[in-house]
């Protein structure tokens, strides 16, 4: 990964959110997944530092940044990171999230509209009944099973990488905040930033749902014409072969973040 340019901690909101800036060119917010920042800001964030000056985010009660006893919310995360480009005197500015990061930077887009240029949607559903019923189990008992994966987890090398991280906490916030229901597609339908939505071909939701979101976003309502002159919508779906929500942004880092390059790069009428 690149040397940052600046790695600090500012206080938002009952928490000190960490983040660093990382490489030259036009700004870029990334969001990482759940549990593991490096995730996100390993090979995925130098692919996208080659082209942008990346601000990468540690959410709270993740990696570097701090936490409260409060409960998670999709909501209250992407208001921290509102507070947080408000403290560095950042506008407009593009958005890019995989997993729980994407679903942040969707209620940024709902939330604070003026904040957001453009948005890149990674592996991120819009509602609970979206995903498949095993994954909604899984979620419905991680709270109760919090100790014992936290107790995996700090035998792990995640221990070492992010030693101030209460595992426990965050195996329990994160169940509780997935459990549902919720569902957030009046709203994204009513999100104006050009999106990008990136999927694997075997993600953790129906297909179905996947479509659902293009069409909320105005895709997929007629042909765009020979020429693609009659594209309904400057939104854009990428589905990514041969991969999993889990391993998307690991196995074809290179791939999804070439589509978030190409997007992010270009004019859109």
């Amino acid at each position: 990964m690149n040397d940052p340019i600046l790695g600090e901690r500012i206080e938002v909101n009952g928490v000190q959110i960490y983040y660093e800036i990382h490489g030259e060119g036009s700004p870029v917010v990334m969001l990482h997944g759940g549990v593991n920042p490096s995730d996100m800001f390993g090979a995925p964030l130098t692919e996208m530092a080659g082209a942008h000056k990346v601000i990468a985010i540690h959410l709270r009660g993740h990696g570097l940044s701090t936490d409260t006893d409060e409960p998670w919310n999709y909501e209250q995360m992407a208001d921290d990171v509102d507070a947080l480009l408000g403290e560095l005197g950042i506008g407009r500015i593009d958005i890019m999230g995989w997993s729980l990061g994407g679903g942040v930077a969707l209620q940024i887009a709902i939330r604070h509209p003026e904040r957001v240029a453009k948005l890149v949607v990674i592996g991120m559903n819009v509602k609970d009944t979206g995903c498949f019923p095993e994954v909604q189990a899984a979620f419905s008992q991680m709270p109760e099973l919090a100790p014992t994966i936290a107790g995996h987890l700090k035998q792990s090398p995640l221990a070492d990488l992010y030693p101030d991280v209460d595992w426990e906490a965050m195996m329990r916030k994160t169940g509780e905040m997935n459990r549902g229901p919720y569902d957030w597609s009046e709203d994204v339908a009513k999100i104006a930033a050009p999106t990008l939505l990136i999927f694997a071909d075997a993600e953790m939701m129906y297909p179905a749902h996947i479509a659902e979101i293009y069409g909320l976003l105005g895709g997929g309502t007629q042909d765009a014409g020979v020429d693609g002159s009659m594209r309904p919508t400057p939104n854009q779906l990428a589905i990514i072969p041969g991969t999993t929500h889990y391993d998307l942004m690991l196995k074809a880092s290179d791939t999804a973040t070439n589509f978030a390059k190409a997007f992010l790069g270009a004019t859109i009428d």
